[in-house]
């Protein structure tokens, strides 16, 4: 008999994040090792104390592992401990080399199976890509890089001081004394600039249209991408913007290119802005994205393009977690 080791985390702790996770586990471990149900003796379970909505013994069951014995105990507080973990351990009567399985934010476990990984995720404005990101980081438990909040910040700085987004020498004067950093607090994200949190002037349509000016000039990308590429070559993180597996990280591990129609777009923008209480004419914020996607495509330094060995997923008609399901089933694949 031989035991095959395995675990995974949940974003939070409810009934079907619990059974989503055991069931990816268990997979993943039956098709890595070949298993055959009945090859199974027993599961055995333990989740760390912070979950409570679900057994991950009644979650195997659910999953359709009813001819071996399950057991689910829970494990006792430890500081410093990873959070919202589930473990498991197979027993089997087979002969063979265990495989073990360890995913999303659990491969922090295992730094011999699961080593730095970096995701790159890119695409025209309103594709959905900086939701989906964040909602990839958490499920993995690594970290989301927001450079698109970087060039932002800078754009946001260059209107303030009252200079022509396109007079590069002016801005790279300015960038000399610019104060930036991405900061989180209370498991947000903020963006500050020389030390006030800008994090809702920077998505202003005045601001986004002058972020793809003032992110064309080759000398503001080198100094923000010499940033991020440090921050990615020591640990696992996921980027996204428009030129991410291009040029920012050309050798990520895995890249994405997500994009949509100009009406849905839009559409998602427009419902974005009227949610908070602002007023805004659809028509004008199509013409705006639009103008903003020939920017990107065009500009002669690192322009918007799909990197040739990214997975391209049109989020038209899809929803964020039929997004998130799409690419984190491409990782898995390759995990």
């Amino acid at each position: 008999m031989i035991v095959i080791r395995g675990a995974t985390t949940i974003p939070s702790d409810t009934k079907e994040e619990i059974q989503k996770a055991v069931s990816e586990l268990l997979e993943q471990i039956e098709s890595r090792n070949s298993l055959k149900r009945d090859e199974i003796v027993s599961l055995v379970f333990s989740s760390t104390s912070d979950i409570h909505s679900y057994y991950p013994a009644k979650a195997a069951r659910d999953a359709g592992f009813m001819s071996c014995s399950l057991f689910s105990a829970q494990e006792p507080e430890i500081d410093g401990g990873l959070p919202l973990c589930i473990r498991c351990m197979i027993f089997v009567e087979k002969n063979l080399a265990p495989s073990h399985v360890y995913l999303r934010g659990a491969k922090v476990l295992r730094k011999d199976i699961a080593g730095k990984m970096n995701i790159a995720i890119d695409g025209p404005a309103g594709s959905g890509k900086s939701t989906v990101a964040k909602r990839v980081a958490k499920d993995y438990n690594i970290l989301y890089l927001d450079t698109g909040a970087m060039y932002r910040a800078c754009a946001l700085k260059v209107l303030e001081a009252g200079i022509d987004p396109n007079d590069e020498t002016a801005i790279v004067d300015l960038m000399r004394d610019v104060k930036l950093d991405v900061v989180y607090e209370n498991g947000i994200q903020k963006t500050l600039l020389d030390g006030k949190d800008v994090s809702e002037e920077i998505r202003k349509n005045p601001v986004s249209m002058a972020s793809s000016v003032v992110s064309k000039h080759p000398s503001v990308r080198m100094h923000l991408v010499e940033k991020q590429r440090e921050i990615a070559g020591r640990m696992s993180c996921i980027l996204d913007g428009r030129d991410i597996g291009t040029y920012v990280l050309p050798d990520a591990d895995f890249k994405f290119y997500l994009t949509a129609s100009p009406d849905v777009r839009a559409r998602r923008r427009y419902d974005e802005l009227k949610a908070k209480g602002t007023e805004v004419d659809y028509e004008q914020l199509k013409g705006e994205i639009i103008r903003r996607d020939e920017q990107d495509m065009n500009r002669k330094f690192a322009p918007l393009k799909q990197a040739e060995d990214a997975v391209l997923i049109d989020t038209s008609d899809m929803t964020i977690d039929e997004v998130v399901s799409a690419i984190e089933h491409v990782m898995q694949e390759k995990l």
